[in-house]
């Protein structure tokens, strides 16, 4: 079995974070992951710099970073971050939206067929792989439970995306309700990738529940960054150092250095200040 890891540390993680980081810092960063060889890494989102200052100088990182065989994607919430996008050699152009109605509202201003619309006009702009997040998809901070049928249908709605992630957006999900999801939406014949959050203790298990229902991406950020400010408390992504030390020891393939990640994490911990959400990077090493 093999899985390809998206490393959205430099861009969801950072993003959440109340530290604001030089883009020379956050081109280091991607260039650490891709000499780690993490085979996809979210590097930069194409918002504006008053809004998002975290995110500021988006071609700045693209400019700097050694990307090696990495595919590096960024993340484009409008027509105007599409322009933005189109002028970088980035390899694939991330778009998000939510399954509910209340948090596109909140988080993007707009209705869900407003948002279902953005999206499909920056898709079929598209001149590279396009990846859709569908956010919220196993529950809202606002509106509670996400029906999987409202999921499915909203999937649907987004024909021209190249692949759909779901994502646990608030960590709320489990394994058996991430494999049926999954496998419902794998129904639609596209690639379908799982974006967990570990809020709750159950990222790294839900990720074998996405792996069971067909998934062939997960997302996962270094040292666990991150986190959903419009989740009270929460914490960050599942940490990729943990999640490919589980793989690999279960036997799913993923090609990453373990042990560059962990120095990754340990760099990042220096740089920020304080301990990180991940585990493995305060872990001895085992085997020795």
């Amino acid at each position: 079995m093999d899985v390809t890891i998206c490393d959205v540390g430099p861009r969801d993680g950072l993003q959440n974070e109340p530290e604001t980081l030089a883009p020379a810092v956050r081109a280091e960063l991607v260039s650490r992951l891709a000499a780690a060889r993490v085979p996809r890494i979210e590097a930069v989102s194409f918002v504006r710099d008053d809004r998002v200052p975290q995110m500021a100088g988006a071609e700045e990182v693209v400019a700097a970073a050694q990307r090696g065989d990495a595919e590096l994607s960024g993340l484009v919430l409008n027509e105007r971050g599409h322009e933005r996008f189109v002028e970088t050699p980035l390899d694939r152009l991330n778009c998000t939206l939510a399954a509910t109605e209340t948090f596109n509202r909140r988080n993007g201003n707009a209705s869900l067929d407003e948002a279902v619309e953005r999206v499909r006009v920056i898709l079929a702009a598209a001149r590279v792989p396009a990846t859709v997040t569908v956010s919220c998809a196993w529950g809202c901070p606002f509106e509670g439970e996400v029906d999987p049928a409202v999921v499915a249908d909203l999937c649907e709605r987004l024909a021209g995306a190249d692949e759909l992630v779901l994502a646990d957006t608030i960590g709320v999900a489990t394994p058996r309700r991430v494999r049926r999801l999954v496998e419902r939406v794998s129904i639609l014949g596209k690639p379908v990738g799982a974006h967990l959050h570990n809020t709750r203790n159950t990222g790294y298990a839900s990720a074998w529940g996405a792996l069971e229902g067909g998934a062939s991406v997960l997302d996962a950020s270094v040292g666990g960054l991150g986190g959903c400010p419009f989740s009270p408390n929460a914490t960050g992504n599942v940490a990729t150092e943990d999640l490919v030390w589980q793989l690999e020891r279960d036997g799913v393939r993923t090609g990453v250095d373990v042990a560059a990640l962990v120095e990754t994490s340990r760099w990042l911990e220096g740089l920020l200040g304080r301990r990180l959400e991940g585990a493995l990077y305060r872990a001895a090493s085992w085997p020795a």
